[in-house]
């Protein structure tokens, strides 16, 4: 069936405001690369990757479970664990600097998943829970939170799916829009299509927008988000087979045009640099891959930062992956 027509049957049911349009201090384990890139395809290389975090605590708080980046305003990395915690790492080392526990109104543990650092420094997070986005201040206040359509809410309030709501979590330039994407589709939804709700800024405040449709490759799910400096999505798309282990791809999606989506990547196709796993992958590499940020860009090259859940597993590793990403102008 063509994507338009797809997207037209996915209007049935929103509201006339929604629309659908298409332990102790880390010790350091980190591959460093020669001065050559290492392709993983024509437009992604990795430069390197490090386990230095992967199981280690800082404050009596398990380091791991990573599920968003972002960068704050002093150039260091916030990184969200789903376990409620919001660290703050240094950009360079990676080691902790502080970290932050989160919790909903009545002072209960978040699923928490996607981030946002705001241009005033307060840090946008999504639950998957409810699911939910809240604004918090950099002492882990709340301070507002956002609405969120009836749909959207897990069942039986609504038609999500638990742990698979809220998952990705971004700001497009300007700072006028924030998007978060479902990890899956709601019930009733085509499988392989998912939803990305935006909120507008209005008067310092966020209210809802229009809906995206996003396609899916069969059997994945997207597990993060991130705006490109000319308005496009970076979408890391996410699997895990039992015996077999992670498919990861990173996808260039433009919702200007229906979110159609262009492959950048499959990370297994990513030479090994040494690594290894603690369970089967097709690559040595690959883990369970959840977090990505962008930590710099130079002409149409973006350095990309992306970290791994270990789920607290011992067959899982957090790991930190340095990518660069060539992006192609508008056609």
């Amino acid at each position: 069936m063509p994507l338009r027509t797809r997207l037209a049957l996915l209007t049935a049911g929103l509201t006339a405001a929604t629309c659908l349009t298409a332990a102790g201090p880390a010790q350091a384990h980190t591959s460093h690369t020669s001065q050559t890139s290492h392709a993983c395809s024509p437009s992604v290389s990795i430069d390197r990757f490090s386990d230095a975090l992967d199981k280690t605590t800082y404050e009596d708080t398990f380091v791991g479970n990573i599920s968003a980046l972002a960068v704050d305003g002093d150039g260091s990395l916030a990184a969200l664990s789903d376990r409620s915690s919001l660290f703050r790492l240094d950009a360079r080392t990676l080691q902790p600097r502080s970290v932050v526990p989160l919790t909903d109104e009545t002072g209960t543990a978040l699923d928490s998943e996607g981030l946002v650092v705001d241009r005033d420094g307060t840090r946008l997070v999504t639950s998957e829970t409810e699911p939910s986005v809240r604004r918090y201040s950099r002492t882990g206040r709340i301070l507002d939170r956002l609405p969120v359509p009836d749909d959207l809410r897990v069942t039986p309030a609504g038609r999500g799916r638990p742990n698979g709501t809220f998952e990705g979590l971004t700001l497009l330039p300007g700072g006028r829009t924030l998007v978060a994407s479902m990890e899956y589709a709601l019930s009733g939804d085509s499988a392989d299509t998912v939803r990305f709700q935006t909120w507008d800024r209005h008067r310092g405040h966020f209210r809802l927008g229009r809906q995206y449709a996003y396609r899916t490759d069969p059997g994945l799910g997207v597990s993060e988000i991130q705006a490109t400096p000319d308005g496009r999505l970076l979408v890391l798309e996410r699997g895990f087979t039992s015996g077999v282990g992670n498919t990861v791809r990173l996808y260039l999606a433009d919702p200007r045009r229906a979110m159609r989506k262009t492959l950048l990547t499959d990370l297994a196709t990513c030479p090994t640099l040494g690594a290894t796993a603690k369970q089967p992958q097709p690559n040595p590499l690959l883990d369970n891959i959840e977090a990505m940020v962008i930590t710099g860009r130079t002409k149409n090259t973006l350095k990309v930062l992306l970290a791994s859940d270990d789920n607290q597993n011992p067959t899982q590793t957090t790991r930190f992956y340095y990518l660069r990403v060539g992006l192609t102008p508008f056609l």
